[in-house]
């Protein structure tokens, strides 16, 4: 009789039948009037790809030219093969689970947490760009005041939203503008996270809301007497850039120039335009640090914009010397802040959420006056910058850039 050719499909149910015909898991050359002779050259194997843990390992009449043909390798080299049972694979799967429950969420939070720094140095170097090309950063907007029949004074406050629609989207891709009263319509998060910790609900819409001290300030510059310089309480304006990030403007249309012409001084009058951002819009964690950071420009012409980002808790208290160091030690990638970037804290005190409200930081920015034994540092209470000896003692706040 001619050999016959049946093709069953392999792990099939059931015990192992001692037939002459067999169930194997691609087609198999059957002999139902085989001599003993030829019988010889049959051999009992068992391989993974023929049984389950549900079958037993049977002998299967299978001629060694034919395994070898199919499957690569002689029966000497697997004289048996048995599948794993139910109980070891879930457990496999068990330990697997729980490895992977501990690794991914500080493995994916490295990711983001690379990513948003790539985001941010983008970003930066967009508006840099940008701020470069403007002519200047002030007079833009309308700040009139009216009076109501009951005697109320209101300002009709359009500078930011102005600055933003006649300024900023000349120079820089834009896809959407708000107004104050619509930010998240252009992605803005209505709560955010600051460094610290603490909730900030609903988000930040006037430039008091940055920090109060930002506004009505009162200051000596030790030139002839007290000066009172008003900073306007603008509100906030916010739009959607061509890459995807919300960006909120708090905008001084009265800054000046002369940053850097006195010993001492206050900032306020020469912050042009500070900008919250949030990289991914009203997507989580929303948290200043994270995906939420902050920017701040000087100066109306001869711009300079800044993008620090702080470390969540000071350094400690340490002479002008000491100063530099222990930012090194406190985190590799970090350094003192310059002049400006101390500055932009002081706008942005309240996104931070744990800086001194009365005391002084050191900076890396060498004496104004040039004078050598002299270091600036800022005071983040009122925003009053001065110089003091370096053998002296302050407070340290460090940054990444």
């Amino acid at each position: 009789m001619k050999n016959r050719s049946v093709s069953i499909l392999s792990g099939g149910g059931g015990s192992c039948s001692t037939g002459k015909s067999r169930a194997l898991g691609t087609n198999v050359i059957l002999n139902s009037e085989r001599s003993e002779a030829q019988s010889e050259n049959v051999k009992s194997i068992c391989h993974a790809e023929l049984v389950s843990a549900s079958v037993p390992c049977c002998a299967l009449p299978v001629s060694l030219d034919r395994f070898r043909n199919e499957f690569g390798m002689t029966l000497k080299e697997i004289p048996r093969v048995c599948a794993f049972t139910m109980a070891e694979i879930l457990l496999s799967l068990t330990i697997i689970g729980v490895v992977a429950a501990i690794t991914l969420p500080s493995l994916t939070g490295n990711i983001n947490e690379r990513t948003w720094n790539t985001q941010r140095k983008a970003l930066y170097a967009r508006f840099s760009q940008a701020i470069a090309l403007m002519p200047s950063l002030n007079g833009y907007g309308t700040l009139r005041e009216s009076t109501d029949s009951a005697g109320s004074t209101s300002v009709e406050d359009t500078a930011a939203e102005t600055f933003v629609t006649s300024g900023l989207s000349k120079v820089l891709k834009i896809n959407n503008i708000c107004d104050s009263e619509h930010l998240a319509d252009c992605g803005i998060p209505t709560k955010i996270t600051t460094i610290k910790g603490d909730m900030i609900n609903p988000f930040p819409a006037r430039m008091s809301s940055l920090n109060d001290d930002m506004v009505n300030v009162s200051w000596n510059d030790y030139s002839g007497g007290g000066h009172a310089y008003e900073q306007l309480d603008t509100k906030a304006a916010a739009f959607e850039t061509a890459n995807g990030e919300s960006i909120a403007v708090f905008y001084n249309p009265n800054c000046a120039t002369d940053f850097e012409s006195r010993t001492t001084m206050q900032v306020q009058p020469y912050i042009c335009a500070n900008f919250v951002y949030d990289l991914n819009g009203t997507k989580g964690p929303n948290t200043v640090g994270k995906d939420i950071g902050f920017m701040t420009a000087y100066n109306a012409v001869d711009s300079i914009i800044v993008a620090p980002m702080p470390l969540m808790s000071d350094a400690g208290d340490y002479t002008g010397y000491e100063a530099a160091k222990v930012c090194k030690s406190q985190d590799n990638e970090s350094r003192l802040p310059n002049l400006y970037e101390a500055m932009s804290l002081f706008v942005n005190r309240d996104l931070i959420g744990n800086l001194l409200t009365t005391g002084v930081y050191w900076t890396s920015t060498l004496s104004i006056n040039g004078g050598s034994a002299t270091a600036s540092y800022g005071a983040m209470g009122s925003g009053h910058i001065s110089n003091t000896y370096r053998d002296q003692g302050h407070n340290v706040r460090c940054i990444k850039r």
